[in-house]
C-alpha cells in the first residue's frame, strides 16, 4: 500500500461513513499514524440520497472528497481499497492494492441492503445505499417517463408510470414523497403530453404501520401527509417476489411496474477473517463493548452499523442511523488517547438526539426527546439539521441554494440523465448490495 514506516502506532479505520471520519478527525490530532480505507475517495451523506435519486440534489452536493479531510496531517493517509481478509494474528489486512500491518484496526464498514434471501428482489430490484445506486434509480425514474410519452400501448405505459416502493421506514416514506412531489410538480411542466394522473406510487410496508422506528402519533402524520401526497400506502403486505415487470405480495394485491425500488431493511458489512464468536450472525455485526472493543479483541473496534453495543436501554445494540456512528467515532477518538497513555478508558453513553423523516415540501415529522411536532416548522428543523451536519461548506451552500430554488420555483434542478440505466449496466451480485 506504500504507507511509510513508522514508530507511532499505527491505527487503521475501514470505512469512511460518519462513524469512520468521525473517528479520523479525532485521531489526526494525536501522535499516531491513521489510514483510512474506503472503497470510494469520497463520503457519502447517505440521509440525502433520495434527494440525488429524484434530480433535487446533485451528487456533488452529498459527497466529501476522504482524502480532503486528511490533508491537514502529515500523519494521515488515505488508500482507495476494498479489504477483503484480516488476519487478527499477524495484525495485517489484506486488500486488492496489498497488504498492510496494524498496531490498531478499526471497522466501520457499516451496512448493506438486507433482501431477506430473496433472490428475485435482489436480481430485479432497485435499492439505495450510494450515489451510483442513487444516481441509477434516477436514471430509470427519467427513462421511463420519457419511454411513456413515446408509448401507443396503455398497459405498457402504466408499468412505465407505476412506481412501487417496499420498506415504509424513513428512507421509503422520503423517497416515495419526493417521487410524488415529482409527479404533482415537475412532470406537468416537463411532460405536458402526459397526464399526471396515470403516475401511480405505491409503498409497501410489512407492519402495521409507516415509519415504525419513530412513535404512533408521527406515523400518522407521516400517513397523512403522504396521502395527501397521493402516495396509496399498502401495510400488512410482503413482497414475495419481483420478475423485473410484476410484483407479487403475500396477499391478493399485485403490482405491474418497471420500478421497484428496495427499502425494506439493512444488514451489516463485516469483513472477513475474525473469529465467528465476534459475529452476531443473525444481524451480520460485530458485539462490541462499552469501549467499541470487538468480543474477543483488545486492539481491534467497530463503531457504527457494523458495532452492537447492547445495554438496558438499548439491548440490541444502537439504532442504525447516522448519530450514534458519529458519537461513536468520536469518543473512540478520545479512547485512543487515554489508552496511549495507559489510562483507564470510558464506557460509550449514546446521547439521543431524536429522529426525524421529511414527508415533502412543507411536511416532516420530528421526535426530540418529549416534543413531537409535524408539519412546516418540522421541516424546517429537519432542513436545518441536515445542512448543518453535511460535511463542508461548499457542501452546505450548494444544497441550500438548490433547497431554495426548488421551493421558489417548484422545480428540481438535476433532472439529467448522465448516465442511462440499463440492465446490463448493474453492478455485480458481490457489489450492488453494498
Amino acid at each position: 500500500m506504500n504507507i511509510p514506516k513508522t514508530e507511532l502506532p499505527r491505527v487503521v479505520i475501514i470505512g469512511g461513513g460518519f462513524g469512520g471520519i468521525s473517528l479520523v478527525k479525532n485521531l489526526l490530532k494525536q501522535k499516531v499514524q491513521t489510514v483510512l480505507i474506503d472503497r470510494h475517495n469520497y463520503h457519502t451523506f447517505q440521509p440525502l440520497l433520495y434527494q440525488v435519486s429524484t434530480s433535487g440534489l446533485e451528487p456533488g452536493s452529498i459527497a466529501y472528497p476522504l482524502r480532503k479531510i486528511i490533508r491537514s496531517s502529515n500523519r494521515g493517509f488515505f488508500r482507495m481499497a476494498e479489504v477483503s481478509n484480516i488476519d487478527p494474528e499477524k495484525q495485517m489486512i489484506q486488500s486488492n492494492i496489498g497488504e498492510l500491518h496494524y498496531d490498531y484496526l478499526v471497522i466501520a464498514t457499516g451496512s448493506k441492503t438486507n433482501f431477506f434471501g430473496n433472490d428475485s428482489i435482489e436480481e430485479n430490484g432497485m435499492w439505495m445505499k450510494t450515489v451510483p445506486h442513487a444516481l441509477n434509480i434516477r436514471s430509470l425514474i427519467l427513462e421511463n417517463l420519457e419511454q411513456a410519452v413515446i408509448t401507443a400501448d396503455p398497459v405498457e405505459r402504466r408499468a412505465l408510470l407505476n412506481f412501487v416502493l417496499a420498506g415504509a421506514g424513513p428512507t421509503g416514506v422520503e423517497l416515495s414523497g419526493a417521487i410524488s412531489e415529482l409527479r404533482n410538480h415537475i412532470v406537468p411542466k416537463d411532460f405536458p403530453d402526459l397526464d399526471p394522473s396515470e403516475m401511480e406510487i405505491h409503498l409497501i410496508e410489512g407492519r402495521e404501520r409507516v415509519l415504525p422506528p419513530m412513535s404512533e402519533k408521527s406515523s400518522r402524520k407521516a400517513a397523512k401527509f403522504l396521502e395527501e401526497l397521493g402516495v396509496q400506502i399498502h401495510l400488512n403486505t410482503q413482497v414475495k417476489s419481483y420478475d423485473g415487470r410484476e410484483v407479487l405480495t403475500n396477499t391478493s394485491l399485485k403490482f405491474d411496474t418497471y420500478t421497484f425500488i428496495w427499502s425494506a431493511g439493512v444488514t451489516g458489512a463485516p469483513v472477513k477473517g475474525l473469529d465467528a464468536s465476534a459475529l452476531i450472525e443473525k444481524a451480520n455485526r460485530y458485539e462490541v463493548n462499552r469501549f467499541n472493543q470487538i468480543n474477543g479483541y483488545k486492539n481491534i473496534f467497530a463503531v457504527g452499523d457494523i458495532a452492537v453495543m447492547e445495554s438496558e436501554e438499548y439491548p440490541k445494540g444502537h439504532p442504525m442511523v447516522a448519530q450514534p456512528a458519529i458519537q461513536q467515532g468520536k469518543h473512540l477518538g478520545k479512547n485512543f488517547k487515554k489508552l496511549l497513555n495507559n489510562k483507564k478508558l470510558e464506557p460509550f453513553k449514546y446521547f439521543d438526539k431524536g429522529t426525524m423523516a421529511t414527508v415533502g415540501r412543507n411536511r416532516a415529522v420530528v421526535e426530540l426527546g418529549k416534543f413531537n411536532f409535524g408539519g412546516f416548522f418540522a421541516w424546517f428543523v429537519w432542513m436545518f439539521i441536515h445542512l448543518w451536519f453535511l460535511i463542508g461548506f461548499r457542501n452546505r451552500l450548494v444544497t441550500f441554494f438548490n433547497w431554495v430554488y426548488n421551493y421558489v420555483n417548484f422545480d428540481k434542478a438535476a433532472r439529467l440523465i448522465i448516465r442511462p440505466f440499463k440492465e446490463n449496466q448493474k453492478q455485480s451480485k458481490s457489489d450492488k448490495a453494498l
